[in-house]
């Protein structure tokens, strides 16, 4: 989870003057339960965190074998990360907010920076459309073949783009995220790329509902779906 869908206007004024605030997040000291939402993505207490830097593979994404199989990266990338994290003390900085008010931050493990690790383990590419701070240790990961770099494999973003587009055509209204409720009343929402997007149905005498983007979801009280 990565960087949402399109953001509306109302979305993008809420990022500029999140941005203005920009320095106050260095002051914000999050603390509480540690559990991983995927690759990349981790919560601490009520606090969904989006590491800096990175994009992993999403949880239910398949990627190349060097034999031209397939194995499950997505599920590899969110269980390397609870190794990493698990006993371990977690110091987290906040960097920034993205358009949707998720915080991006940097975590350190025991003093090591996770993304940083993700990416030399070959479980996460370095996104650099935002940042090459981890450009190098991509290159050594991807000379070494290691996980993804084993044989050429689809990127996250492609994988996103490519399960939204096919889902927004299914669709009259070209609003294919689905907002199900589940035991508990859990109100999760789906995207065409989440584990169980295909064998969720949506049943609107229920309250469940179609969105068109991952902020409309949030905003309506929705979650997303997490790590299996």
């Amino acid at each position: 989870m990565k960087f949402l869908r399109p953001v509306s206007f109302a979305a993008l004024m809420l990022f500029l003057s999140i941005s203005a605030v920009h320095a106050e997040l260095q002051s914000i000291r999050i603390t509480g339960e540690v559990s991983v939402f995927d690759g990349d993505t981790i919560e601490i207490g009520p606090v969904l965190l989006r590491l800096h830097g990175i994009d992993a593979p999403e949880n239910g994404q398949k990627c190349a074998t060097a034999d031209g199989g397939v194995w499950r990266c997505g599920a590899a990338a969110s269980n390397k990360m609870v190794e990493f994290i698990t006993g371990k003390a977690l110091d987290c900085n906040p960097l920034e907010r993205d358009p949707y008010g998720r915080i991006i931050a940097r975590c350190m493990a025991n003093g090591e920076d996770l993304g940083a690790m993700m990416v030399r383990e070959g479980l996460a590419w370095a996104f650099l459309e935002y940042s090459a701070e981890y450009a190098e240790l991509e290159t050594t990961a991807k000379a070494s073949g290691l996980n993804v770099w084993q044989a050429k494999t689809q990127t996250p973003w492609d994988y996103r783009d490519d399960k939204w587009n096919r889902a927004v055509e299914a669709r009259p209204d070209g609003c294919p995220i689905k907002g199900n409720i589940g035991a508990g009343k859990a109100k999760i929402y789906h995207t065409p790329w989440s584990p169980n997007y295909g064998t969720t149905k949506i049943d609107k005498t229920k309250g469940e509902l179609w969105f068109c983007t991952e902020a409309e979801a949030l905003a309506a009280g929705w979650a997303a779906q997490r790590s299996k």
